[in-house]
């Protein structure tokens, strides 16, 4: 593996991990519970994503073909998680009044 397949897998691992870090934090501090519901849904589908790029990349490159998988995680990912907060959020509103 060349040493600027590396730099990038390096770099997106670290980036995902920065948006899951503070997708933590911002369930952690926000003050209202539909901002602690947004802060991390958005923040860590972006980390995660990216760790799923970068595991795109390296599979890519160690196994020398296209696999599949990651693609499928992303697409249930990139589906559910609007879906569930934006549920979780009509619960809420519903709950309040």
């Amino acid at each position: 593996m060349s040493l600027f397949a590396e730099i990038v897998i390096t770099g997106l691992l670290v980036i995902g991990a920065f948006f899951v870090l503070v997708g933590s934090m911002a369930l952690n501090k926000l003050p209202d519970t539909l901002q602690r519901l947004h802060g991390p849904t958005k923040s860590t589908t972006l980390g995660v994503g990216s760790v799923l790029v970068a595991s795109i990349i390296y599979f890519n490159l160690i196994l020398e073909k296209f696999t599949i998988h990651e693609l499928l995680i992303s697409l249930f990912l990139f589906l559910t998680a609007p879906i569930s907060a934006h549920l979780l959020a009509k619960a809420y509103l519903h709950t309040k009044d």
